[in-house]
Protein backbone atom coordinates (compact mmCIF):
# COMPACT_ATOMS: atom_id res chain seq x y z
CA UNK A 1 0.00 0.00 0.00
CA UNK A 2 1.50 3.78 -0.91
CA UNK A 3 1.22 5.73 2.44
CA UNK A 4 0.34 8.95 1.59
CA UNK A 5 0.70 11.85 4.40
CA UNK A 6 -2.18 14.35 6.21
CA UNK A 7 -2.20 15.90 3.35
CA UNK A 8 -5.18 16.06 0.64
CA UNK A 9 -4.23 12.58 -1.36
CA UNK A 10 -5.18 14.94 -4.83
CA UNK A 11 -2.97 17.79 -3.15
CA UNK A 12 0.32 15.40 -3.01
CA UNK A 13 -0.43 13.71 -6.43
CA UNK A 14 -0.52 17.44 -8.12
CA UNK A 15 2.81 18.37 -6.40
CA UNK A 16 4.40 15.72 -7.24
CA UNK A 17 3.01 15.47 -10.91
CA UNK A 18 4.53 19.12 -10.69
CA UNK A 19 8.22 18.22 -10.22
CA UNK A 20 8.08 15.56 -12.46
CA UNK A 21 6.81 17.76 -15.21
CA UNK A 22 9.39 20.40 -14.60
CA UNK A 23 12.07 17.63 -14.82
CA UNK A 24 10.69 16.43 -18.25
CA UNK A 25 10.79 20.41 -19.09
CA UNK A 26 14.33 20.58 -18.08
CA UNK A 27 15.89 17.35 -20.00
CA UNK A 28 13.52 17.97 -22.87
CA UNK A 29 12.31 21.65 -24.01
CA UNK A 30 8.98 22.23 -24.40
CA UNK A 31 9.67 24.11 -27.48
CA UNK A 32 11.19 20.85 -29.25
CA UNK A 33 8.39 18.85 -27.75
CA UNK A 34 5.97 20.96 -29.38
CA UNK A 35 7.63 20.83 -32.28
CA UNK A 36 7.45 16.63 -32.76
CA UNK A 37 3.84 17.00 -31.84
CA UNK A 38 2.79 19.33 -34.50
CA UNK A 39 2.20 17.73 -37.52
CA UNK A 40 1.19 14.63 -36.57
CA UNK A 41 -1.74 13.10 -38.16
CA UNK A 42 -5.06 12.20 -36.12
CA UNK A 43 -5.66 8.48 -35.33
CA UNK A 44 -8.85 7.05 -33.77
CA UNK A 45 -11.75 8.24 -32.48
CA UNK A 46 -12.84 6.87 -29.17
CA UNK A 47 -16.29 9.08 -29.42
CA UNK A 48 -16.91 7.74 -32.23
CA UNK A 49 -15.75 3.77 -30.81
CA UNK A 50 -18.78 4.29 -27.94
CA UNK A 51 -21.12 5.63 -30.73
CA UNK A 52 -20.36 2.82 -32.21
CA UNK A 53 -20.79 0.30 -29.44
CA UNK A 54 -23.41 -1.78 -27.94
CA UNK A 55 -21.38 -2.09 -24.73
CA UNK A 56 -18.68 0.74 -24.56
CA UNK A 57 -16.35 -0.65 -22.12
CA UNK A 58 -13.45 1.14 -22.00
CA UNK A 59 -11.14 -1.40 -20.11
CA UNK A 60 -8.00 0.28 -18.43
CA UNK A 61 -4.07 -1.32 -17.23
CA UNK A 62 -3.58 -0.18 -14.27
CA UNK A 63 -0.68 -1.82 -11.66
CA UNK A 64 -1.86 -0.02 -8.72
CA UNK A 65 -3.37 2.82 -6.95
CA UNK A 66 -3.12 4.86 -3.85
CA UNK A 67 -6.63 3.46 -2.57
CA UNK A 68 -6.25 -0.07 -3.37
CA UNK A 69 -2.17 -0.32 -3.38
CA UNK A 70 -1.09 -3.22 -5.90
CA UNK A 71 -3.49 -4.50 -8.21
CA UNK A 72 -1.29 -6.35 -10.49
CA UNK A 73 1.94 -5.35 -10.67
CA UNK A 74 3.54 -7.72 -12.22
CA UNK A 75 1.07 -7.92 -15.53
CA UNK A 76 2.60 -7.49 -19.57
CA UNK A 77 0.93 -4.69 -20.54
CA UNK A 78 1.52 -6.30 -24.32
CA UNK A 79 -0.23 -9.16 -23.47
CA UNK A 80 -3.37 -7.49 -21.49
CA UNK A 81 -3.94 -4.98 -24.02
CA UNK A 82 -3.76 -7.18 -27.08
CA UNK A 83 -6.33 -9.39 -24.41
CA UNK A 84 -8.73 -6.69 -24.54
CA UNK A 85 -8.68 -5.81 -27.61
CA UNK A 86 -9.23 -9.92 -28.83
CA UNK A 87 -11.54 -9.71 -26.00
CA UNK A 88 -14.18 -6.60 -27.48
CA UNK A 89 -13.28 -3.63 -25.69
CA UNK A 90 -14.45 -0.27 -27.02
CA UNK A 91 -11.26 1.37 -26.35
CA UNK A 92 -8.44 1.26 -23.70
CA UNK A 93 -6.73 3.29 -21.09
CA UNK A 94 -3.17 3.40 -19.66
CA UNK A 95 -1.95 4.67 -16.66
CA UNK A 96 1.30 6.73 -17.21
CA UNK A 97 1.62 8.41 -13.77
CA UNK A 98 4.43 6.38 -11.80
CA UNK A 99 4.39 7.60 -8.17
CA UNK A 100 1.37 7.01 -7.13
CA UNK A 101 0.03 4.16 -9.93
CA UNK A 102 3.21 2.54 -10.98
CA UNK A 103 2.42 2.91 -14.75
CA UNK A 104 4.93 4.78 -17.27
CA UNK A 105 4.77 6.69 -20.58
CA UNK A 106 6.94 3.35 -21.78
CA UNK A 107 3.83 1.24 -20.80
CA UNK A 108 1.49 3.43 -23.12
CA UNK A 109 3.92 3.06 -26.31
CA UNK A 110 4.59 -0.19 -25.72
CA UNK A 111 0.64 -0.74 -25.95
CA UNK A 112 0.04 2.39 -28.37
CA UNK A 113 2.14 -0.43 -30.86
CA UNK A 114 0.49 -3.70 -29.56
CA UNK A 115 -3.35 -2.59 -30.43
CA UNK A 116 -5.72 -0.64 -33.23
CA UNK A 117 -8.33 0.28 -30.72
CA UNK A 118 -8.41 4.24 -29.59
CA UNK A 119 -6.24 4.71 -26.75
CA UNK A 120 -6.91 7.39 -23.38
CA UNK A 121 -3.48 8.51 -21.62
CA UNK A 122 -4.37 8.70 -18.03
CA UNK A 123 -2.98 11.00 -16.14
CA UNK A 124 -3.10 13.94 -13.86
CA UNK A 125 -2.83 16.74 -17.16
CA UNK A 126 -1.55 19.91 -15.76
CA UNK A 127 0.69 21.90 -18.02
CA UNK A 128 1.05 22.38 -22.43
CA UNK A 129 4.04 20.01 -21.94
CA UNK A 130 2.25 16.58 -21.49
CA UNK A 131 -0.71 17.60 -23.65
CA UNK A 132 2.48 17.59 -26.87
CA UNK A 133 4.03 14.30 -24.91
CA UNK A 134 0.48 12.74 -25.68
CA UNK A 135 0.47 13.29 -28.91
CA UNK A 136 4.06 11.99 -29.69
CA UNK A 137 3.32 8.69 -27.86
CA UNK A 138 -0.26 7.99 -29.70
CA UNK A 139 -2.98 8.85 -27.28
CA UNK A 140 -6.16 9.45 -29.20
CA UNK A 141 -7.88 10.74 -25.95
CA UNK A 142 -6.20 12.88 -22.77
CA UNK A 143 -7.87 13.11 -19.74
CA UNK A 144 -8.34 16.38 -18.19
CA UNK A 145 -9.80 16.52 -14.29
CA UNK A 146 -11.62 19.57 -13.67
CA UNK A 147 -11.02 18.80 -9.38
CA UNK A 148 -7.14 19.17 -10.93
CA UNK A 149 -7.33 22.51 -12.78
CA UNK A 150 -9.55 25.99 -13.10
CA UNK A 151 -11.87 26.67 -15.69
CA UNK A 152 -9.19 28.33 -18.09
CA UNK A 153 -6.46 25.67 -17.97
CA UNK A 154 -8.80 23.10 -18.57
CA UNK A 155 -10.41 24.87 -21.67
CA UNK A 156 -6.75 26.23 -23.12
CA UNK A 157 -5.45 22.57 -22.46
CA UNK A 158 -8.31 21.17 -23.99
CA UNK A 159 -7.91 24.11 -27.08
CA UNK A 160 -4.54 22.54 -27.47
CA UNK A 161 -5.66 18.95 -27.55
CA UNK A 162 -7.82 19.39 -30.13
CA UNK A 163 -5.67 22.09 -32.38
CA UNK A 164 -3.01 18.56 -32.38
CA UNK A 165 -6.03 16.35 -33.48
CA UNK A 166 -7.07 14.50 -29.95
CA UNK A 167 -9.92 14.25 -28.15
CA UNK A 168 -10.85 15.41 -24.48
CA UNK A 169 -12.50 13.32 -21.76
CA UNK A 170 -13.36 15.76 -19.15
CA UNK A 171 -13.92 14.24 -15.69
CA UNK A 172 -16.30 15.80 -13.31
CA UNK A 173 -16.73 14.51 -9.55
CA UNK A 174 -19.59 16.58 -8.86
CA UNK A 175 -22.51 19.19 -9.87
CA UNK A 176 -19.89 22.36 -9.65
CA UNK A 177 -17.39 20.74 -11.68
CA UNK A 178 -19.96 20.46 -14.53
CA UNK A 179 -19.21 24.07 -15.15
CA UNK A 180 -16.09 22.68 -16.77
CA UNK A 181 -17.58 21.54 -19.70
CA UNK A 182 -16.85 23.52 -22.87
CA UNK A 183 -16.80 23.28 -26.48
CA UNK A 184 -13.57 21.06 -26.32
CA UNK A 185 -15.11 18.17 -24.12
CA UNK A 186 -15.61 15.14 -26.25
CA UNK A 187 -16.79 12.87 -23.36
CA UNK A 188 -17.65 13.75 -19.99
CA UNK A 189 -16.69 11.17 -17.45
CA UNK A 190 -18.23 10.62 -14.08
CA UNK A 191 -15.63 9.28 -11.38
CA UNK A 192 -17.68 7.54 -8.88
CA UNK A 193 -14.50 7.69 -6.45
CA UNK A 194 -13.54 11.07 -4.48
CA UNK A 195 -10.06 12.02 -5.60
CA UNK A 196 -9.56 13.88 -2.12
CA UNK A 197 -10.77 10.82 -0.24
CA UNK A 198 -10.73 8.01 -2.49
CA UNK A 199 -14.21 6.67 -1.18
CA UNK A 200 -16.03 5.34 -4.37
CA UNK A 201 -20.00 5.41 -4.56
CA UNK A 202 -21.79 4.78 -8.15
CA UNK A 203 -24.63 6.35 -7.05
CA UNK A 204 -23.02 9.67 -8.02
CA UNK A 205 -23.07 9.10 -11.57
CA UNK A 206 -26.84 8.39 -11.27
CA UNK A 207 -27.30 11.40 -9.49
CA UNK A 208 -25.14 13.53 -12.01
CA UNK A 209 -26.56 12.22 -15.48
CA UNK A 210 -29.81 14.65 -16.18
CA UNK A 211 -27.75 17.76 -15.67
CA UNK A 212 -25.39 16.18 -18.05
CA UNK A 213 -25.79 18.04 -21.40
CA UNK A 214 -27.20 15.99 -23.93
CA UNK A 215 -25.22 16.21 -26.59
CA UNK A 216 -21.98 15.28 -24.80
CA UNK A 217 -21.26 11.53 -24.51
CA UNK A 218 -20.95 10.37 -21.50
CA UNK A 219 -19.13 7.84 -19.17
CA UNK A 220 -19.55 6.72 -15.79
CA UNK A 221 -15.67 5.69 -13.91
CA UNK A 222 -14.66 3.37 -10.93
CA UNK A 223 -16.43 1.10 -8.82
CA UNK A 224 -18.16 -0.61 -11.86
CA UNK A 225 -17.31 -4.79 -11.21
CA UNK A 226 -21.67 -5.53 -11.71
CA UNK A 227 -23.36 -5.93 -15.10
CA UNK A 228 -26.88 -5.43 -13.32
CA UNK A 229 -24.93 -1.74 -12.26
CA UNK A 230 -23.45 -1.07 -15.62
CA UNK A 231 -26.78 -2.20 -17.43
CA UNK A 232 -29.22 0.37 -15.29
CA UNK A 233 -25.98 3.27 -15.94
CA UNK A 234 -26.84 2.42 -19.53
CA UNK A 235 -30.45 2.47 -19.67
CA UNK A 236 -30.20 5.76 -17.21
CA UNK A 237 -28.12 7.40 -20.44
CA UNK A 238 -24.24 6.93 -19.95
CA UNK A 239 -22.50 5.53 -23.35
CA UNK A 240 -19.85 4.34 -21.59
CA UNK A 241 -17.74 2.52 -18.85
CA UNK A 242 -13.97 3.26 -17.78
CA UNK A 243 -13.18 -0.03 -15.79
CA UNK A 244 -9.81 -1.27 -14.79
CA UNK A 245 -9.55 -3.22 -11.14
CA UNK A 246 -12.50 -5.06 -12.38
CA UNK A 247 -10.37 -6.80 -14.56
CA UNK A 248 -6.73 -6.06 -13.65
CA UNK A 249 -7.46 -7.91 -10.13
CA UNK A 250 -7.70 -11.25 -11.89
CA UNK A 251 -4.95 -13.05 -13.22
CA UNK A 252 -5.76 -12.70 -17.42
CA UNK A 253 -7.47 -9.35 -17.29
CA UNK A 254 -8.31 -10.35 -20.86
CA UNK A 255 -10.84 -13.23 -20.12
CA UNK A 256 -12.19 -11.24 -17.04
CA UNK A 257 -13.14 -8.26 -19.74
CA UNK A 258 -14.26 -11.44 -21.93
CA UNK A 259 -16.44 -12.89 -19.64
CA UNK A 260 -18.07 -9.36 -18.43
CA UNK A 261 -19.33 -8.64 -21.88
CA UNK A 262 -20.56 -12.25 -22.21
CA UNK A 263 -22.84 -11.68 -19.55
CA UNK A 264 -23.68 -8.15 -20.35
CA UNK A 265 -24.55 -8.64 -23.93
CA UNK A 266 -27.03 -10.95 -22.46
CA UNK A 267 -29.06 -8.59 -20.30
CA UNK A 268 -28.77 -5.52 -22.72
Amino acid sequence: MIHLSNMNILDQIIADKRLEVEARRQAVPIELVSNLAIGLSPRRSMKQALLNSATGIISEFKRQSPSKGCIHKDADIVSVVKAYETAGCTGISVLTDQHFFGGSIQDFKEARAAVDCPMLRKDFMIDPYQIYESKIIGADVVLLIAACLTMDEAYDLGELAHELGMEVLLEVHNEDELAYISRYTDILGVNNRQLTSFKTDVQTSFDLITKIPSDKLRISESGLNDVSVVKALKDAGFNGFLMGEAFMKNDEPGKALSAFLDQLNTIL
